[in-house]
């Protein structure tokens, strides 16, 4: 009986979380007469399709091109970068590491507002708002940087000490324990940081509209505030386009569930 009125309580916590999504996906198809009827329909009564008129007219191949650009210079540069910190700080244990691990966990608590102008000036002095996806990049870093560090330095303390000093017992250098050993036993607390490090960067909003000047190099979220008008707002439009957006993300968040999943908890019982 407990676990039937749990597993209800769940479901119904679960429908509540994901009604915002349904509405967005039926409004969609709604007219804009419809939409604002009262009472709201559950479900269109003359479905209409805004799809490709919406993503041609708003050019959303461009501004989809331009977040998953930013997105994976991003994550490709996170990982390079947060992978060899994580694996330090995961194999030292004591006051310095402690202190690094706070530091860490302050940047990332930073709210991206508040980093914007010091970026801005930062970047505008050394001539960066010229690439202006290129410092949309380095200024994404500073966010998903700690974040990644955070996530994969649990990975790499669940590997055995053990096996690193069996490799480098048999002759190899430290660095080709990391690479040979340690490395492909994190791989998985790695790939699911990764996602979920370009599934932010996918989503990133304050410094793309900050930094980027030329409206051709504005990512999708950006290009989702040109339907708020100064005296109307396109709610069809707003719908249609988040609907497009989010639908792919959706699909990767859905295919790789248990890898992320898997991954989070990496670490968490030995």
């Amino acid at each position: 009986m407990k676990k039937t009125i749990l597993l209800v309580v769940a479901l119904a916590v679960t429908a509540l979380y994901l009604f915002p999504l349904y509405w967005m996906y039926i409004t969609a198809f709604k007219s804009a007469a419809e939409m604002f009827r009262y009472p709201p329909t559950l479900w269109p009564l003359d479905p209409q399709s805004h799809f490709v008129a919406t993503f041609v007219d708003r050019q959303m191949a461009n501004y989809l091109w331009n977040s998953f650009a930013i997105a994976c210079g991003t994550t490709a540069a996170t990982i390079v970068l947060g992978t060899g910190a994580a694996y330090a700080l995961a194999q030292s244990q004591n006051r310095v590491t402690s202190v690094a691990i706070f530091a860490v966990l302050v940047l990332q608590a930073l709210p991206s507002s508040l980093m914007v102008t010091p970026l801005f000036t930062a970047f505008k002095s050394l001539g960066l708002l010229s690439s202006p996806r290129v410092a949309v990049v380095l200024a994404q870093i500073s966010k998903t940087l700690p974040f990644f560090i955070v996530l994969c330095r649990s990975s790499f303390v669940q590997v055995p000490r053990d096996l690193r000093d069996a490799a480098m017992v048999d002759g190899a250098s430290p660095a080709g324990a990391f690479f040979r050993v340690v490395l492909p036993l994190a791989m998985n607390g790695i790939l699911v940081s990764g996602i979920l490090v370009f599934l932010q960067s996918f989503g990133e909003y304050v410094y793309a509209r900050s930094l980027i000047l030329d409206d051709s190099y504005q990512t999708a979220t950006v290009g989702l505030s040109a339907f708020v008008g100064a005296t109307n707002t396109d709610w069809i439009g707003i719908m249609t386009y988040s609907a497009i957006y989010v639908t792919p993300i959706l699909g990767i968040f859905m295919l790789l569930q248990r890898r992320i999943v898997g991954g989070l908890t990496a670490g968490a019982i030995k």
